[in-house]
Order: structure tokens, then sequence, then C-alpha cells
């Protein structure tokens, strides 16, 4: 039986996820290599990963995956790391970059703009370089862990999770874990994988464990210490609740009738092992 291959994120905010993977026995059974979003993506699309932590978009276009359950990446507040970056005020945007390290962020940009901000602007892709950008458009998207290093006093900002709760009254989910079908017989005999992956979020947010990625983490990307700890415990949000659940329908619709994404197929739940009963 060979060893399931896990695609994850190289970002902060994923690092609470993979504690186990990380710092207990769960690396001897699993495959991990660390990649953008987007590439998360492509490697389950592809087959040369089993296991991804995807953009909530990718999954309306590879077939054949269950989601598991429980364990997001996702907001029910500003969340920081996903902006739109700014030279000019809102209502003057006409032109906007797109990093499309995230199909998600994207989307979600597109469709602020088509229903919430009621902006016609052009939109065009670009690598993620900040100043480059916003030389040659009004404003930019940026994601991840670079978002959370850009000095707000110099430019506009708005945080993209801020702007949909304050649109629809959801949470938005950026990303949560799935798992291609064909590989689930694959899965060591005995082995919940579903739970598998949600003890490893609630031991990587144990306090100490939190504390230890706080002090790596915080050296790395140049911010302090509290600001990474507020970042992990407020800005994100690691649980893929009902509530959430319905915030990914309604972008799903929005996303959908903008032309952003394809409609998404129904959401597919890999299912936790339930106890023996005695």
């Amino acid at each position: 039986m060979q060893r399931l291959r896990i695609s994850a994120i190289s970002y902060l905010n994923t690092a609470p996820l993979m504690w186990d993977f990380e710092h207990g026995s769960l690396g001897a059974d699993f495959e991990i290599s660390y990649t953008l979003p987007s590439r998360c993506a492509t490697a389950l699309r592809d087959g040369s990963a089993d296991i991804g932590i995807i953009p909530a978009a990718a999954y309306t276009s590879i077939p054949d995956l269950m989601i598991l359950p429980g364990v997001a990446i996702a907001s029910r507040q500003p969340v920081r790391s996903i902006l739109l970056v700014s030279r000019v005020p809102l209502d003057q945007i006409r032109t906007v970059a797109l990093d499309t390290s995230s199909m998600t962020s994207v989307a979600l940009t597109k469709v602020l703009f088509a229903y919430y901000w009621r902006r016609a602007v052009t939109f065009s892709v670009m690598d993620p370089d900040l100043n480059r950008m916003l030389d040659q458009h009004d404003a930019c998207l940026v994601i991840g862990d670079p978002a959370l290093q850009i000095d707000r006093s110099r430019y506009l900002t708005f945080d993209l999770a801020e702007e949909w709760i304050r649109f629809t009254g959801k949470p938005f989910v950026f990303a949560f874990w799935a798992v291609r079908s064909a590989a689930l017989p694959e899965v060591r005999p005995g082995q919940d994988l579903a739970r598998t992956f949600q003890d490893s979020r609630d031991h990587g947010m144990e306090a100490q464990n939190l504390d230890q990625i706080v002090r790596e983490w915080a050296p790395r990307l140049k911010l302090s210490e509290p600001d990474v700890h507020t970042y992990l415990t407020e800005n994100i949000y690691y649980q893929l609740s009902s509530e959430c659940l319905q915030g990914l329908e309604l972008f799903y619709r929005y996303a959908e009738q903008c032309r952003a994404l394809a409609g998404p197929p129904a959401l597919r739940f890999l299912e936790v092992a339930r106890p023996a009963s005695k």
C-alpha cells in the first residue's frame, strides 16, 4: 500500500493544520509537499497528489473529489491576508491586476466588483509584484503572506473577507482539504482519514504548539509575535461549520452568475468513522 501524497499550502495559515504531520508520527504515513494554493489544485487534478488543501474555487473544476469535513481556512472577520490594494479611491478603480496564486481570491474579487461594489473594471493577470502591478493598474489583488507584510499606511486597502461579510453576512471559506476518490483504497486499514486531519488541526491550535508556530514564523515574515498570534487565532477560522458552508454555497452561486467559476458539483464529504458500539 502506497503512502498518500499531500499537497499543502506554503503559507502561515496552513501551519496549524500540518502540526501532526510535521511534529508527530503522521509524517511517516504520508508524502508531503508544499506549494501555492493554485498548484495544490493542479496536483489533485493531474493525480500527482491524493489530498490537497485546495482553494474553494478549485472544487468546481476537479471531478471526483471528497471534502474532508470540519476543517477549513476561513474567516468570520477581516482576514488580513487577502487584500485589494489600490492607489486610487474605490470609485475610481478601472483596472485591476490579479495574482492568480489563488483561484478563490480571484473569483471573490470579481464577485465583489460585480455584485457589491457594482463597478465594471478590466482584470489582468500578473506575477505577484506589488510595485509592478500598481505601476500598470489602479489596483491589485495580493494574497497570502505577502499581504500580511504590506504597509497599509502607503495604500488604500480593502480586506476581501471583510467586504464579503459586509455584503452577505456570511463567513468566507478560502480553502479546505479534499481527497481524490480514486486514492481512498490506499488509506491504511483502520485509519479515519477525516479524523486524522481534524486532530492535526486541533493539536496545532493547542496553546503551546501555537506558541511554537508563532515563534518560528514571526521572524520569517518580519512580523511581531503578537501580530502572528492574532492572525492565527482571530483572523483565520479553521472550522468548516454549517454557517461557513452556507457562505461557501452562496459564493459558488454568485461566482457562477458572474462567470467567475463554473457551476459547482454537489458538496460531497468523506464520512468520519463512528466508534463501534459496545
